[in-house]
């Protein structure tokens, strides 16, 4: 697996920060908004966002006193790229049972 697809699935791991992500990845959404519904605070929060935004899922702009978060939908193309190769693998692995099992008498 490549580094990429490898920090993606780290940030991913955490249920908070994949509860970060669905939420923002219906709009950009400030950091205390963010908080309320998780029962966390901004500061737990801004760690979170930190590990998002390191792997490139996340972007966040700070105007005046509120810092808000937008998807970076591009930053999830490593998994992405790394499910279709896993695919094309697991399609051509069952190819050629397939062969296999049509020179076999029945």
């Amino acid at each position: 697996m490549n580094p990429a697809a490898a920090a993606l699935f780290d940030a991913l791991g955490d249920p908070t920060r994949r509860a970060i992500v669905s939420r923002v990845s219906r709009g950009p959404v400030s950091v205390s908004a963010l908080a309320k519904p998780l029962g966390i605070s901004v500061t737990a929060v801004g760690q979170h966002l930190r590990v998002l935004e390191r792997a490139g899922i996340l972007n966040s702009i700070k105007q005046g006193r509120v810092r808000s978060c937008a998807l970076r939908p591009e930053g999830l193309r490593a998994i992405e790229l790394w499910a279709q190769t896993c695919r094309n693998q697991w399609a051509a692995r069952l190819d050629r049972i397939d062969d296999v099992l049509e020179t076999l008498p029945e």
